[in-house]
């Protein structure tokens, strides 16, 4: 278990000037120099952890692409002490603006602790105040999670996203006979957990809004349906549905008691909703029309979807009760897989248009369509804890294409692939945990 201990250090002083913060909201943003030297060993066996745990954090920070390491060879000062006063002037000599300070211990039943400080050099002072936070000994990389997640929100003034998970599928083997199962990892692509084998195709993961459980479509049956799975025991069972019936595309409401998700009966797919607790169901579309895909609002009130129902694939609204639609994309080429932010302003979505695929972003009116990536095949949007991060899964062109997850900030900078063991797609974003 991983607990939060405020320490009673000294607490930080009344500023003169401005807090040091990073502004997100500009064209441009020069990324902030910072410092973290390797955080202070307590005891010998704190030695290893103390270097992970700061490089972790490093990787953590940098990896945004809002802020740049000085690396540790242009250090001038030492850390060799919590509690020792900070040398500003040689940390503004070269041009640190951020210091983040710390120390790691373990007690006598193997827990390890780390404290730490985050610095506005410029100003010579403290941001926020000391914290501690301690887990047991596998728990080392949630530890600097953490401690990264409180020092991006301090810099940003943004909610943290570092200590979260992705669920995602897992893929093995050739383009036309590949394997596929679910797997659990980091944000970071680290501590991937397996949750089912591959014994039949797995789609569509989809975690509930506290990270116990996940939502899948699996061919188990021979048709697909949906499958509710409790991550702490790796059980699975289908959610009631009649035989022979297609199940798929499903999602929690955002108090975790409804799943919304695609059935067709027929030659028909529509929109309906199931009482987790009950099982009972209700139909909230009505169309001869295929939709899918349905996405709740953070407030639960709303669903975005994507229907062919105008003749081509495009996105719409409704009330989460059901009724008439409203479309809400207007560009060219075809839409789908829309997710709703979790700050509730933007929805995201896939983008198929001349040839390519695209990841974009959207106001929740239509307005304000930005596209954010481009390649062979981009899909499957899903937002992180805080709303400025969107993951995705690229797979590339031919018969020896294969595909793997990528992330990219709301603004199109910063794309990067995330390092997974094998070829992996459908992510989907979990709380911070």
């Amino acid at each position: 278990m991983l607990l939060a201990i405020m320490l009673a250090l000294t607490p930080s002083f009344a500023m003169a000037q401005e807090p040091l913060r990073l502004t997100l909201d500009t064209g441009v943003v020069e990324p902030m120099p910072y410092a973290v030297p390797n955080f202070v060993p307590e005891n010998s066996d704190a030695m290893v952890h103390s270097q992970n745990i700061s490089r972790v954090i490093a990787d953590d920070l940098s990896g945004t692409g809002l802020f740049r390491e000085i690396a540790r060879d242009a250090h001038i000062s030492t850390v060799s002490s919590f509690g020792a006063p900070v040398q500003f002037a040689d940390w503004k000599a070269i041009n640190a603006q951020a210091l983040i300070t710390g120390a790691v211990s373990t007690d006598a039943s193997g827990r390890v602790i780390v404290k730490f400080r985050v610095w506005d050099v410029f100003a010579g002072q403290e941001l926020g105040q000391g914290m501690q936070f301690a887990s047991d000994a596998d728990g080392w990389r949630r530890l600097a999670h953490k401690v990264a997640d409180q020092v991006y929100s301090r810099l940003t003034g943004e909610s943290p996203y570092f200590d979260s998970r992705v669920v995602f599928v897992s893929e093995t083997g050739p383009k036309n006979k590949r394997e596929k199962r679910l797997a659990l990892m980091d944000y970071d692509g680290t501590n991937v957990q397996y949750l089912t084998d591959s014994s039949s195709i797995v789609l569509a993961p989809r975690f509930s809004p506290s990270g116990d459980r996940v939502l899948y479509t699996s061919y188990a049956t021979g048709f697909p349906r949906v499958h509710v799975l409790t991550v702490g025991n790796v059980q699975s069972r289908i959610l009631q549905s009649n035989d022979g019936v297609m199940s798929f595309a499903p999602r929690f409401s955002p108090d975790g008691r409804t799943v919304v998700y695609s059935m067709t009966q027929g030659s028909n797919t529509d929109i309906w909703a199931m009482d987790v607790a009950t099982t009972a169901t209700r139909r909230l579309s009505v169309s001869p029309a295929i939709e899918t895909a349905p996405s709740y609002s953070p407030d639960g009130s709303q669903i975005v979807f994507e229907s062919d129902r105008s003749g081509t694939q495009q996105l719409y609204t409704m009330a989460a009760s059901g009724g008439e639609p409203t479309r809400i994309s207007s560009g060219k080429g075809r839409y789908g897989t829309p997710v709703w932010s979790p700050r509730g302003d933007l929805i995201a979505f896939t983008k198929q248009n001349e040839g390519r695929f695209h990841i974009g972003v959207m106001r929740t009116d239509g307005s304000e369509e930005r596209l954010l990536t481009a390649s062979f095949l981009d899909e499957g949007p899903t937002w992180a804890p805080n709303g400025r991060v969107l993951m995705f899964a690229r797979e590339t062109q031919g018969a020896q294409g294969a595909s793997a997850l990528y992330s990219v900030d709301i603004s199109g900078r910063n794309l990067k692939r995330v390092r997974t063991p094998a070829g992996a797609s459908d992510p989907s974003w979990g709380p911070l945990q």
